[in-house]
C-alpha cells in the first residue's frame, strides 16, 4: 500500500483559512509590492539585529532596509539602552554613517560636520548661531525599537499600534526558551535572490518539496516510516504568526562526520543548559528562526522589489570555540545549512519567473502548505486594513 501524508495538526488560534486558489498577482505586480512597502513593512515590528552586535556603550551598527528606502543606525549609548534612528543628518539629509558596524562616542555628518552623541542628540554644528532652530529640535529622526530574546526589533511607524510584547503574544515566551535568547556571537550569510520575498520565504515554510529537491541533504533526516515525506507533525497559528514543529525521523543514522560535529553541538549546548526543540517560529512579516541546537539558525527575507529580495542567514552560538574542534563543528553546522539553502535557489528563481510571465491567475496550496496561505491572507488583510483606515489619496513615501 503507498504510504500517506500526516494529517496535520493544528494548534494556537487555528483560523479558517480556507482551500480557494490564491491570486497570483501579488507575487509579482510592482503596484501590490507599494502597498505592502506601505501596509505591512512601515507599519511592523520587524527582527533586524542582536544584542550581542551591541555589546558595550559606543557599539553601533548600520542596517539597510530597501523595502522602506532607508537605512538604520542602532546604538548603544552610555546609559547601556539601544536607540535607532535613520541614518540621516537632520541638516540636509545626507546619510551621516557609512560603515556598517564599530565603535564611536559621537557621529559627525561628512558634508557639512554637524555631531550627534550615540544618543542621537544635536552636539554641536559650524556657525549654528546662523541657522533658525533650536538644537534641541535637531536630533536625528529616531526609530521605534524593542528586544525579545536579544533579537532587536524595530518599527517605522512613528506611532507603533502595538507594542513589541503585544505584537509578538505568545511567541515572546518561546523565543525566550531558544538558544537565541543566551547567545554571544554567530555565523552569518547574505544572498540576493531575483524573486518576490513571499516566493522566497514561502520555500522555507513547507516541506512538500523535501523530498524532490533535497533527497540528499534534508530529506533522510526528517521523512521517516511513520512520516514518508518529512512533513511536520504540527503548525501552530498566533495571530499574524506562524509555528510549525519539525519532524524527524528516528531511524536516521548520520554519518561519521556528522556525528562528530553536529553531535559535538549538541552535547555541548545541553552541557550548558540550553533546551532542544524542533519548533520553527515565524514571525510576521519576513523572519523565521529554527531551536535546533545543532543549527540554530534564523532567516530573514527582505523585499528590495516587487521580483528582487536579499536574504540573512544567521546560526547563533553560545560563548567563543573552545577548540579547533568545536570551530570546525560551527563552520560545518553553517555550511550544511547554506548547503541545503544552495539546493533551494534554482527552483525559487524559476518560480519567481514563470510568475513573471502572467501565465497563472492562481495558485493552489495544499494542506501541508497551510503556512503559506496564512502568509498570503495575513499580508492581504494587512494592506486591506490599511487602506480601509488611510483617506483615499494618501500614500506612504
Amino acid at each position: 500500500m503507498t504510504a500517506q501524508p500526516m494529517a496535520p495538526k493544528l494548534t494556537g488560534d487555528a483560523p479558517d483559512l480556507g482551500t480557494e486558489p490564491i491570486a497570483a498577482e501579488p507575487y509579482y505586480r510592482p503596484e501590490y509590492f507599494e502597498r505592502e512597502r506601505a501596509a505591512v513593512f512601515r507599519r511592523t515590528w520587524l527582527q533586524i539585529a542582536h544584542t550581542c552586535e551591541l555589546p558595550d556603550a559606543g557599539s553601533f551598527i548600520v542596517r539597510p532596509v530597501e523595502v522602506a528606502k532607508t537605512t538604520v543606525l542602532l546604538t548603544r549609548a552610555k546609559d547601556g539602552m539601544i536607540r535607532a534612528f535613520h541614518n540621516v543628518c537632520s541638516h540636509r539629509g545626507t546619510e551621516l554613517v557609512q560603515e556598517s558596524d564599530g565603535r564611536r562616542s559621537s557621529f559627525s555628518c561628512p558634508y557639512h560636520g554637524w555631531n550627534y552623541g550615540n544618543d542621537g542628540r544635536l552636539r554641536s554644528a559650524p556657525d549654528f548661531g546662523n541657522f533658525y532652530v533650536d538644537k534641541a529640535q535637531c536630533s536625528l529622526p529616531t526609530v521605534a525599537v524593542d528586544v525579545c530574546a536579544g533579537l532587536i526589533f524595530i518599527n517605522l511607524d512613528p506611532h507603533p499600534a502595538q507594542t513589541l510584547t503585544e505584537f509578538l503574544g505568545p511567541l515572546a515566551a518561546k523565543l525566550e526558551a531558544f538558544p537565541v535568547a543566551r547567545a554571544t556571537r554567530f555565523s552569518e550569510y547574505h544572498y540576493e535572490i531575483e524573486a518576490n520575498w513571499k516566493v522566497c520565504y514561502d520555500n522555507f515554510q513547507e516541506n512538500y518539496h523535501l523530498r524532490f529537491i533535497h533527497p540528499r541533504s534534508g530529506a533522510p533526516g526528517a521523512a521517516g516510516p511513520d512520516n514518508p515525506f518529512g512533513y511536520p507533525s504540527e503548525y501552530g497559528f498566533y495571530g499574524p504568526h506562524r509555528t510549525q514543529m519539525i519532524s524527524s525521523n528516528p531511524d536516521f543514522v548520520p554519518s561519521a562526520i556528522q556525528a562528530r560535529t553536529l553531535g559535538r553541538l549538541v552535547v555541548s549546548a545541553l552541557a550548558k543548559g540550553l533546551a532542544p526543540s524542533t519548533e520553527y517560529l515565524a514571525t510576521f512579516p519576513n523572519f523565521f528562526i529554527f531551536g535546533s541546537l545543532a543549527q540554530h539558525f534564523s532567516h530573514t527575507v527582505w523585499p528590495v522589489s516587487a521580483t528582487r529580495s536579499r536574504g540573512v542567514v544567521r546560526t547563533y552560538w553560545l560563548d567563543d570555540d573552545t577548540n579547533a574542534s568545536e570551530r570546525f563543528a560551527r563552520e560545518y553546522a553553517m555550511a550544511t545549512t547554506l548547503d541545503i539553502h544552495a539546493e533551494d535557489r534554482m527552483v525559487i528563481e524559476s518560480g519567481q519567473r514563470g510568475l513573471n510571465s502572467g501565465a497563472l491567475k492562481h495558485l493552489h496550496f495544499q494542506a501541508n502548505e497551510i503556512l503559506l496561505r496564512h502568509l498570503y491572507l495575513t499580508v492581504d488583510k494587512s494592506i486591506a486594513d490599511y487602506e480601509a483606515s488611510t483617506p483615499r489619496g494618501k500614500e506612504a513615501m
